[in-house]
């Protein structure tokens, strides 16, 4: 094999903890319906510290290698990560990974979903023709729609504004036992908001502690939070734009707007830089991929929501006492 070779060995792991099982629950033991839960909901978290990531942790965050992870409270700058990088992968070894991969995700989204104590929140972000939808499509593909939902957050509607930001995502958040996917999501709010001036600075700035908290609410709640900025250049981005324009089938995707906002690209990447540096938290990491190369960005991405679902170790409820032994009449 050449120098881009296959397999790397285990990636990187972001903090995290596990769930910490209720009390009168069995370990795989189904959660009831969530409405009975407001019943004796002091009692389920009897003797757990109020406020503790450790003790409401989802689970860990597995971010494959080639994808960067932002420490939280550190400075975070986008030009040091080269949107080109392949890993020094085989593309043709990657595209059967990506099928092991996806394999991997169907079977323990199964397990996570028979299981319903806990979620996955993918959360996808990029500038136009970052590869949100198709990096969805890929990694995704194959798993049972039953046990996934996808959110798309375009411009608000009226209702959506007549409440506070956070409302329309908090509503679309994942139940027990679901992978919910953002493509674009609650960061909108400080990205095209901010660079288009639709409120004030004072606004905008004030959000960036109101998402922490919001993502906090979930992780603590049972939610492992999966954020990826897929990272493009902006000569990517001119291929991509011309690629659209020049394929008939393409052109329902090219919004001459687009053109206009690339005017904007490093108001843009200022943006998206803040977002990652004041948002990346123990419980809710950024994770930037190197999005240039859609075989490379898919592969990893796949890895990493594989790797994190085996790390938060779904188990399927225990079956009814001696089921085994029961016989179908005829």
């Amino acid at each position: 094999m050449s120098k881009k070779h296959g397999k790397h060995k285990s990636g990187q792991s972001g903090d995290g903890a596990g769930v910490t099982e209720p009390s009168g629950l069995s370990h795989g033991q189904v959660r009831p319906p969530s409405t009975s839960l407001w019943v004796h909901a002091a009692d389920e978290i009897a003797g757990v510290a109020p406020g503790s990531v450790e003790a409401h942790g989802s689970g860990a965050v597995a971010a494959a290698p080639g994808i960067a992870v932002v420490a939280p409270g550190t400075p975070f700058d986008l030009a040091g990560v080269d949107t080109a990088a392949d890993g020094g992968l085989d593309k043709d070894w990657t595209k059967e990974a990506l099928r092991e991969e996806r394999a991997r995700i169907d079977a323990l989204q199964e397990r996570l979903y028979a299981e319903r104590r806990r979620s996955l929140l993918l959360v996808f972000q990029a500038i136009d023709t970052g590869g949100k939808d198709g990096t969805i499509r890929a990694v995704l593909k194959g798993v049972n729609p039953q046990g996934c939902t996808v959110a798309s957050f375009k411009v608000p509607s009226a209702e959506e504004l007549d409440h506070d930001f956070l409302w329309r995502y908090h509503a679309r958040t994942p139940g027990r036992g679901m992978i919910g996917v953002f493509n674009r999501s609650h960061y909108e709010d400080v990205l095209v908001v901010r660079v288009k001036g639709l409120v004030p600075d004072a606004v905008w700035r004030a959000r960036y502690g109101l998402i922490n908290d919001f993502e906090r609410l979930l992780a603590e709640s049972g939610t492992t939070i999966l954020k990826f900025f897929l990272h493009i250049s902006k000569d990517e981005q001119r291929r991509r734009l011309e690629a659209r324009i020049a394929n008939p089938e393409k052109h329902w995707k090219f919004d001459p707007a687009d053109l206009v906002e690339r005017k904007s690209w490093d108001s843009y990447q200022e943006a998206f830089a803040d977002a990652l540096t004041r948002c990346s938290t123990p419980h809710a990491p950024w994770l930037v991929v190197p999005a240039d190369k859609k075989w490379f960005r898919n592969y990893v991405i796949a890895k990493t929501v594989a790797d994190t679902l085996a790390a938060m170790d779904p188990h399927f409820p225990d079956a009814a006492k001696d089921i085994a032994d029961l016989v179908v009449p005829d």
